[in-house]
């Protein structure tokens, strides 16, 4: 029997996000996930989780400046310090919400840099989350993404599609 997680930053996005967590439980889901904590506190975000019986199955280290365009910090060199900062905080956020899993988000290959240099840090950042994590007993998770864009709606999109570079 296939379980499901809602992903509470794409669904019941029709209240506000504190909400998600009973809109989840009432839709009758049994765990969560969200790839950005960071603007909770986790002890609101345990709070919530406890008093709807969820369980949190998964979270992303910080994507850096999302409005600014990244979409990661795995891949980006020079951001090796604020990445490993990243990690440390979704260490702390997993073991708040007692969840099991991270997801290193690799993001994009910025400009200038190559595919290689990128593939680089990539590996070096990976085998440091993968140290960490270990030591919090918290498993690491990559995903695989399409690199061209797509279009949803005539406007262009990530999720479904694709993430350019």
């Amino acid at each position: 029997m296939p379980k499901f997680a809602a992903n509470l930053h794409y669904l019941f996005s029709e209240v506000p996000f504190l909400d998600r967590f009973e809109a989840a439980a009432s839709a009758g889901f049994k765990a969560v996930e969200f790839q950005i904590p960071y603007d909770f506190p986790p002890d609101e975000l345990a709070t919530r989780l406890r008093e709807t019986g969820l369980q949190m199955v998964l979270l992303d280290t910080p994507p850096g400046d999302w409005d600014g365009g990244e979409r990661g910090l795995a891949v980006v060199p020079g951001r090796e310090a604020d990445f490993r900062h990243g990690v440390a905080a979704a260490i702390d956020y997993a073991r708040a919400l007692d969840c099991a899993l991270i997801h290193v988000v690799a993001g994009c290959v910025p400009d200038g840099v190559t595919r290689g240099e990128a593939e680089a840090v990539y590996k070096t950042n990976l085998v440091h989350a993968a140290e960490a994590c270990r030591a919090a007993d918290i498993t690491v998770v990559i995903e695989p993404i399409n690199g061209a864009l797509g279009m949803v709606d005539g406007r262009p999109t990530y999720t479904t599609e694709g993430m350019p570079g």
